[in-house]
């Protein structure tokens, strides 16, 4: 057996770090998280391992923690989802989290060190979340992750797979190239999921809002339109909107036109029409950026237009959709349904990634 394998995660950039040293563990001021997104906030966090201050050239600093990988583990599975959630879901977690940090670990999009500890790559939030259940799903399931079998140099071998994960696909999950490059990941398909639906939830399960805030986190149970959700914009308000996000001026919006769709029903491809500009974006993320002061909780949705009398221009832009993420691979809320009702992880994970094989991988 080697020696166990330690991850670096960027924590935090700032002119200026502030950190408390413990006996065992030290606390960092002010983290910021839901970077960009609608849960965007600051919070001190504890952390377990060693910290290190990088100077960088921009005069800004970085905080950077050097952790054993199944340590880090029991944070991002306590970060990601709540502690507290069924069991079978934290062992799910685990796997994909691990599976999808090892490869991370291979190809770092980071400088300096391996991976952020935010939504850009894994929810990473340090001790005070964590419980012994979080410790206990990371040992029972140690070193596990999921592997898919492919052609290398004429020769079939098994690859950890890069086991993308969201909170709430909407009813559908979604396939890789709608979200990432255009190219066919089969072990990330689009399945039907009824798991996530608050009426299923409501219908299955004894006690449905119970469920929900046993495994969404503080401030994630704030989001209460997780799977059906409205957001209407003035015309004014959304070329202003996509003003400031894109930096480009589209005049008066006209007209935003779907092109393509995933099979989940979230677009990939959008046309906005301006009097001024008119441009084709994608993909599913950067359209959720440019369409939100913060960022949409998904591509997946329609337009409605209202239209002041003999005016051929748009009054307001209703967006009426669903899902909160990305939609690909594992839904974390329809997993925890799953968990609850009495799936085991390895049957959560089966479901959400097709063609993959659970093992353990080499030292």
């Amino acid at each position: 057996m080697g020696a166990p394998r330690q991850i670096k995660i960027g924590i935090l950039t700032a002119p200026h770090i502030e950190y408390e040293l413990r006996a065992r563990t030290f606390v960092l001021k002010r983290v910021r998280i839901g970077i960009g997104f609608h849960w965007d906030r600051r919070e001190d966090q504890e952390f377990q391992g060693a910290l290190s201050i990088r100077n960088n050239a921009d005069g800004t600093q970085t905080a950077i923690n050097t952790i054993d990988l199944e340590d880090y583990l029991c944070s991002v599975i306590s970060s990601e989802m709540n502690a507290d959630s069924p069991m079978e879901l934290l062992k799910a977690h685990a796997v994909i989290s691990r599976s999808w940090a090892m490869l991370a670990m291979q190809h770092p999009n980071h400088e300096g060190y391996d991976v952020c500890a935010d939504d850009h790559c894994q929810r990473y939030e340090g001790i005070r979340r964590m419980n012994e259940r979080a410790v206990e799903a990371v040992r029972a399931t140690a070193g596990q992750v999921l592997t898919n079998e492919q052609m290398v140099n004429g020769k079939m071998v098994n690859l950890i797979c890069d086991t993308r994960y969201h909170k709430c696909c909407g009813g559908r999950t979604e396939i890789w190239s709608t979200c990432w490059e255009d190219i066919d990941v089969p072990y990330i398909r689009s399945v039907e999921c009824p798991y996530c639906n608050p009426s299923y939830i409501n219908k299955s399960l004894v006690d449905g809002t119970s469920l929900l805030r046993t495994c969404l986190n503080d401030y994630d149970r704030e989001t209460e339109d997780f799977h059906d959700w409205q957001v209407t914009y003035t015309a004014d308000e959304l070329a202003q909107i996509i003003r400031a996000k894109s930096g480009i001026d589209f005049g008066e919006i006209i007209d935003l036109v779907p092109l393509h769709r995933g099979p989940s029903g979230r677009i990939d491809s959008l046309r906005i029409v301006g009097t001024r500009h008119t441009e084709t974006i994608g993909k599913e993320l950067k359209i959720r950026l440019w369409l939100s002061p913060t960022c949409l909780y998904s591509s997946w949705f329609d337009v409605k237009k209202t239209f002041a009398p003999s005016s051929i221009r748009p009054l307001t832009f209703t967006f009426n959709g669903h899902g909160w993420g990305h939609g690909a691979g594992l839904c974390q809320i329809g997993a925890a349904v799953m968990a609850a009702e009495g799936h085991s992880y390895e049957e959560i994970l089966h479901y959400y990634y097709a063609n993959t094989r659970l093992g353990v991988a080499a030292q």
